[in-house]
């Protein structure tokens, strides 16, 4: 038996170890006892890999070779995110669930054994170091045919406060720097399993963008002292024009400088550095405009978007005063049978060129009947 602990909104959290040492956390509501265990042989599982300085733009690169070998886009009844079942045993033991978190059993990033510190950056002298952190994956419901807008909002209410623990845990982690749990939906961005999850990446180093984000949120605050995100979303209640959804709690826009076809930011109306700092009241809330705005995103045109669904939020460390939980879906979908393609400016230079402006892609979403 493992560790077991009570949540908010009556979330019981359950603690097993599977087959290989790793760890999968049942997120449940029904007072589940989850006794079954992995009954899968015992394999090794990958080292480290290797971290990289790019030193033309001072960035970190992970080297993770091992993931080439990762499985890709299995039928539903090879699909190793489904519960286990008579033909096939999954990494979920059970044979229902409702929400579960696992270590990755390929991971990018993974725990160092002892003392662990970023190189020094020295230009192109920086030794290598080891790509530290932790990937998990979370996965939303047993049903492999459902998609997040398909969710209950019950469920919704489950897999938020999965997120919220996961990023109190985590951060008290002395080498994790930065948290970011994403969902990725699509061939057309690159999931290898269909199965509705995302993950959660555990960086021990700042990523480009947070670092970006982080140094404008800064230096807006020095001349004003305001908080930037903070007057974004003011703007945008102000505008009007590019909101999507909205309740009493979070609100919904079309950003005034959108890069992608269609992309959304969600945001708390009370701000908050991360997830962990999420009251009840605005966790109760985020189901309602959560699957308001995916129902919109899919029924622009009728068809499954592909898209990429990725929480913003404070360090672990610093900037907890600068920068604001947020989440971004984006779409590189701009018509049926139609893609954005990051090529050479976005691509080459990482100057983003839209074809079509913010208000109408907002118009758009906001014409969906739901």
């Amino acid at each position: 038996m493992g560790a077991s602990k009570r949540l908010e909104a009556g979330i019981t959290r359950n603690d097993r170890e599977m087959a290989d040492g790793r760890t999968i956390r049942y997120y449940d509501t029904q007072g589940q006892a989850r006794n079954i265990a992995d009954q899968r042989p015992v394999e090794e599982q990958p080292g480290i890999g290797e971290l990289r300085l790019d030193p033309l733009v001072n960035e970190w690169v992970v080297m993770a070779a091992h993931r080439q070998g990762r499985i890709f886009l299995p039928p539903k009844e090879l699909c190793p995110l489904c519960a286990t079942h008579a033909d096939l045993l999954t990494e979920i033991p059970e044979s229902d669930y409702e929400v579960v978190v696992f270590d990755n059993r390929s991971p990018s990033l993974r725990p160092p054994l002892g003392d662990w510190a970023l190189p020094d950056l020295v230009g192109p002298d920086t030794d290598a170091g080891t790509s530290a952190g932790k990937c998990e994956v979370i996965c939303f419901t047993a049903d492999h045919g459902q998609s997040f807008k398909d969710l209950t909002p019950a469920r919704v209410r489950v897999l938020i406060e999965a997120w919220q623990d996961r990023v109190r845990e985590l951060s008290k982690e002395s080498f994790i720097e930065h948290i970011a749990p994403f969902e990725n939906r699509g061939e057309e961005i690159g999931v290898t399993l269909a199965h509705p999850h995302g993950q959660i990446y555990a960086y021990s180093y700042l990523p480009p963008r947070v670092e970006k984000m982080l140094k404008a949120a800064s230096d807006f605050n020095s001349k004003t002292g305001k908080n930037l995100f903070d007057e974004v979303v003011a703007r945008e209640i102000r505008d009007e024009e590019r909101i999507v959804a909205r309740n009493s709690e979070w609100i919904a826009f079309v950003p005034y400088a959108a890069r992608y076809p269609f992309e959304i930011h969600v945001a708390p109306l009370k701000p908050v550095a991360d997830l962990a700092e999420l009251s009840v009241e605005q966790s109760d809330a985020f189901p309602e405009v959560a699957l308001e705005v995916m129902k919109r995103l899919d029924g622009v045109f009728g068809i499954e978007m592909a898209y990429i669904a990725a929480w913003h939020q404070a360090p672990v460390r610093v900037g907890r005063d600068l920068l604001r939980l947020h989440w971004q879906i984006t779409s590189v979908r701009r018509a049926p049978g139609k893609l954005k393609y990051l090529a050479g400016s976005e691509s080459a230079m990482g100057a983003f060129i839209m074809d079509m402006k913010p208000e109408q892609s907002a118009g758009q979403l906001r014409d969906v009947k739901i």
